[in-house]
């Protein structure tokens, strides 16, 4: 039988990360926007402007004409910012056959919608069926070839199967499920918390306020994912825990950097320029806090996130704030 092709649209170091992955399985495609990029995967195989001299499969291909890439796609991996997504699906709907499934890498949520990437897929590209992978995946070490673990969120059990072996290696280990939401809004709410677990870092306010606040942040994430629709289990699972750990804890994680670099002084404009990397936890913030408001969850950490980023507020007030909250039953009260 034909093995399926797979394309992947975004030429960051996650898309990437999984591109190499996946062309290990099936003939693989890479879309990117950048002449550069793709020229590197082409000739040198890797990706330096993300993934600096790192090793890619050299089997992987990229272009940057969508079209093509599009037209032959079995399968479609979407993995372009949250704020391009519609944008660039709509640029490769009529190019898409019909029933492709579509799987999200994206780890935020659309402004002004507030809606999750696999709800912009299903609006942009409707009967296709749509599913997410996320786990805690720093992407620089699964290209490097470390263990590591994800979690294939589709509505149909027998496809994420399906597509379970495509997406897979020896070393990238790739469970199922098909709680759909309950996956992707953990892989979008753990970047604010990230940001959060930053700030106490960049304050140099110890090990034991960063477990705290890891804690709390995920009694806050389980609480909106569940309002949302997700099932509570997925919560304390690699799309849930595992994520949050990983993006709260290493060195890698840009929205943890990004709260550090805000703790000590920096503004949003200087950290981008220094990260040359989308931080989705800048763009989520404002639209976690809606969210939680129409769901009445309580979420005073994603709300102090909120306020520094969006509202000017200080990071050191942002934590004075937490602090003044008086702490209630661990797991029934609302306090944070």
């Amino acid at each position: 039988m034909r093995r399926p092709h797979v394309t992947i649209l975004g030429g960051g170091s996650w898309g990437t990360a999984v591109a190499s992955i996946a062309a290990r399985n099936a003939p693989t495609t890479i879309w990117a926007r950048d002449e550069a990029t793709v020229e590197d995967i082409n000739t040198r195989h890797i990706n330096s402007r993300y993934l600096g001299d790192l090793p890619i499969n050299p089997a992987l291909r990229a272009t940057t004409d969508l079209a093509q890439a599009v037209a032959q796609a079995d399968v479609l991996v979407l993995g372009v910012p949250s704020q391009a997504c519609r944008a660039v699906l709509g640029e490769a709907a009529d190019h898409l056959r019909p029933w492709v499934p579509v799987v999200s890498l994206v780890k935020g949520l659309e402004q002004g919608s507030q809606l999750r990437m696999t709800e912009v897929v299903s609006e942009v590209l409707p009967g296709h069926p749509v599913g997410v992978l996320n786990g805690p995946n720093i992407a620089r070490e699964i290209v490097q070839g470390y263990a590591a673990a994800a979690t294939l969120a589709m509505p149909d059990q027998q496809l994420a199967e399906s597509l379970q072996g495509i997406l897979r290696s020896t070393m990238f280990r790739v469970y199922t499920s098909t709680d759909v939401v309950g996956v992707e809004v953990a892989g979008a709410l753990k970047n604010i918390f990230a940001i959060a677990t930053g700030f106490g870092d960049g304050l140099e306010a110890g090990d034991n306020t960063r477990a705290m606040v890891i804690t709390r942040s995920l009694r806050e994430l389980t609480r909106l994912g569940v309002a949302m629709g997700g099932h509570e289990q997925t919560f304390s699972g690699l799309a849930g825990m595992g994520d949050l750990i990983a993006t709260c804890t290493s060195p890698h994680s840009r929205n943890r950097r990004v709260g550090i670099m805000l703790a000590q002084g920096k503004n949003l404009d200087e950290i981008a320029a220094e990260l040359k990397q989308v931080a989705e936890g800048v763009k989520s913030s404002s639209v976690v806090v809606e969210l939680a408001r129409e769901h009445g969850v309580e979420m005073r950490i994603a709300r102090e996130v909120d306020a520094v980023i969006n509202h000017g507020q200080a990071v050191v007030k942002a934590y004075r704030g937490l602090l003044r909250e008086a702490p209630e039953h661990e797991f029934h009260g609302e306090s944070w």
